[in-house]
């Protein structure tokens, strides 16, 4: 073996082995999809895929992947190992091909994998031909085996005391050699893949993305029951958990997709989590090599393994995950077709043969259900296992294989039907919320279809067919105008003398509204007082909700300064957490802030007589002790307000409503999962938490301050 140059001129061995990675290398965009952060993720995915394909297959229970200071990253498995024996024909061994050879390896022939991640059999090799070094150890048959890379090409790097893809590398020339470098125990078998991108592929800005491999290790430790995944990071970047020193996680998971969907779920839930399995076969032409190396068709009876665990919320997002041999599928294909196709068919039979229960008869029953009146509140995750999946693009982010439409199609339509019309008590009584839910979807749809034709506002010539009580503004600014949400016909009077009528409406509400985190959409949508907030507002609900819709810039909430005002003021909080989110986020819904009381000092000496206002006792001590130190006289008694239809209007102007003068509270969303807990908490059906939470607080209490 002689030194050469990186450089070196090519032999007849180096064509034959580079021939196929300097495509990759010229076009890498048509193999990762990008030469960004996403594409160098890619890459690791590849790696990572083939480790998981040998768990899949049982062959493995454990994967760890390390982000090195040096910008490498290493994939290492406990399952069978590479096959370090020469393959037949080639004269090489199998390291050497997998990690060389486009469309090679064990996904191709049948024989090694029933269904698996790395499928196209380019993945390794694509990672190497993009790789400035790529290292690999194979531990096999008592043996740890070692074989190195310099994009692409195999040969020994001359390292001193660091590893480095700069060390000097010489190519082989005349033949290759898989270095045989330790020994392990009987019965150890395994891989490790260390690699350092290529800077001339990737720019200095790609950089490997810890979150997304902690959320593709968690989602894999979903899909692959028993297997564990560790993530370490040692790169000590500013900005990431492991800023501070190396940080590790790692993550196992043995209940499998129905544990990834209770996962996934955020809202209380209306169904419990429901798994449906069945299979199906098809036939499928594809082109084999022969004894010869001659590719010819064949016709091959596949096999088609459908898992699915959904489960339905009270909520109305939707969120559903799809995967073809753990092998996510963000943009979908022919089995998430298949079972959004099953998933309308058997809800839709189910509805019709329950319309009279369900009050769907008459002018109701005209109306169709709709594909997102059943995904409404749905969490759901689709996987399929089949050999050879077509996929559009190595990305992998489509699948194409036409046949599986229907088998999952058919699983689904026959798994979701029979617990639809499951006798036993529990499933039966689940059946009838979940059909309940999908007619109140319905409804609001076509609510919401409504209250957006009668909603516009009207000019002179036109009728409003807006509710009666409203007292809208004269504005057609939507930016500047303000819709007052009023606790009581009895403020009410006092708010209209207190508007500016030009740009602020008023809707009065009788009590305490409905508690929207127990009841259903259709008891939302029958009941008068959320029916009309929804209608005054003009932009829907729900998943049908348009924030370029809202008739108002600004949504205020006047109540009381009282315990009932703050019970109402949740309850509308929760109506809008609910069906109109979109509107909370765009930080346009406002707590209006109302004085509780009113002390008013006469004229003394040279001072004029004035007024000051405070909004809590605390506040009230501190001007009152203010005013003794410096002589000043108050009225006796100070005018506590039990509500806001105590004030004059000149006095709720200059507190509440003016906005020169009023102080107004913006509600936010900074964190939406802590706020959904907080509303299911104290709104949900599941007292008990609650219980728990009202006797924790409980010693915190202090008598004093109840308003009684």
């Amino acid at each position: 073996m002689s030194k050469t140059s990186t450089e070196s001129s090519y032999t007849a061995r180096h064509l034959s082995v580079l021939e196929g990675l300097e495509a990759v290398r010229k076009r890498p965009g048509m193999y990762i999809g990008s030469t960004d952060s996403r594409g160098l993720m890619h890459c690791l995915w590849e790696i990572i895929d083939n480790a998981v394909d040998e768990a899949l297959e049982g062959h493995g229970d454990a994967i760890e992947v390390v982000l090195h200071p040096d910008s490498s990253v290493e994939v290492r498995d406990n399952g069978r190992g590479i096959p370090v024996d020469n393959v037949t024909n080639l004269k090489l061994s199998g390291v050497e091909v997998v990690f060389t050879k486009l469309h090679a390896g064990g996904k191709f022939g049948g024989g090694s994998y029933a269904s698996s991640g790395g499928l196209h059999g380019v993945g390794a090799s694509v990672v190497n031909a993009l790789s400035s070094r790529l290292e690999v150890q194979v531990d096999r048959g008592g043996t740890t085996y070692a074989m190195s890379f310099h994009r692409g090409e195999p040969g020994i790097f001359d390292d001193g005391t660091d590893v480095s893809p700069d060390s000097p590398f010489t190519p082989f020339t005349d033949h290759s050699e898989l270095r045989k470098v330790g020994k392990v125990k009987r019965g150890v078998t395994g891989t490790r893949v260390r690699y350092w991108a290529d800077s001339q592929i990737f720019p200095a800005s790609a950089a490997f993305s810890y979150d997304e491999l902690i959320t593709r290790a968690r989602q894999t430790s979903f899909l692959v029951p028993g297997l564990q995944l560790t993530v370490r990071d040692e790169r000590r970047l500013p900005g990431t958990p492991g800023e501070d020193g190396p940080v590790e996680e790692v993550f196992r998971h043995d209940g499998g997709a129905c544990d990834f969907v209770e996962f996934l779920a955020a809202d209380s839930a209306v169904t419990d989590t429901w798994r449906l399995t069945g299979q199906g076969t098809f036939t499928e032409t594809v082109q084999q090599l022969d004894s010869q190396g001659h590719l010819h068709p064949v016709d091959v009876e596949r096999t088609c393994e459908v898992e699915v665990a959904l489960r339905w919320g009270i909520g109305y997002e939707t969120e559903v995950r799809s995967f073809v041999n753990i092998i996510a599928t963000p943009k979908g294909g022919s089995h998430l077709s298949g079972f959004d196709q099953g998933l309308l068919k058997a809800v839709r039979k189910q509805i019709e043969a329950n319309a009279r229960r369900l009050k769907l008869t008459g002018k109701n029953g005209k109306e169709r259900i709709e594909k997102d009146d059943v995904m409404a509140g749905l969490t759901a995750v689709v996987t399929v296992r089949l050999p050879e999946p077509q996929f559009e693009g190595q990305t992998k982010e489509v699948l194409g294989t036409a046949p599986v439409r229907g088998i999952v199609a058919k699983v689904v339509d026959t798994e979701i039907s029979s617990l639809l019309t499951s006798s036993k008590r529990g499933e039966k009584a689940q059946a009838g919320m979940l059909l309940e839910k999908v007619v109140g979807e319905m409804r609001a749809r076509i609510a919401a279809r409504t209250h957006k034709e009668i909603s516009r506002r009207k000019n002179a010539l036109e009728t409003s067919t807006l509710p009666a009580k409203l007292a809208d503004c004269r504005s057609d600014d939507v930016e500047r105008s303000e819709l007052f949400i009023v606790e009581g016909d009895s403020a009410l009077g006092t708010a209209k003398l207190a508007r500016q009528s030009d740009f602020q409406a008023l809707l009065p509400i009788r009590g305490k509204i409905l508690n929207v985190q127990k009841a259903s959409l259709a008891d939302m949508l029958k009941n008068a007082e959320c029916a009309s907030i929804i209608q005054v507002i003009g932009a829907g609900s729900g998943r049908s909700f348009e924030l370029d819709a809202v008739r108002y810039g600004k949504i205020v909430l006047m109540t009381d300064a009282d315990v009932d005002g703050a019970h109402i003021r949740t309850l509308l909080l929760t109506l809008f957490f609910r069906y109109m989110r979109p509107l909370v986020e765009a930080g346009r819904v406002f707590a209006a802030v109302p004085p509780l009381h009113r002390v008013e000092m006469p004229a003394q000496g040279k001072r004029k007589g004035s007024i000051t206002y405070t909004y809590s006792e605390a506040e009230l001590s501190k001007v009152l002790r203010t005013l003794e130190r410096s002589g000043r006289r108050y009225k006796e008694p100070i005018q506590r307000y039990k509500g806001l239809g105590e004030m004059d209007a000149d006095q709720l102007a200059e507190t509440t409503m003016d906005p020169a003068h009023r102080t107004l509270r913006k509600i936010t969303m900074d964190d939406v999962e802590a706020a959904e807990t907080v509303f299911d908490l104290l709104m949900g059906n599941d007292v008990a938490p609650r219980k728990d939470f009202i006797i924790a607080g409980a010693n915190d209490l202090d008598r004093d301050r109840i308003d009684a």
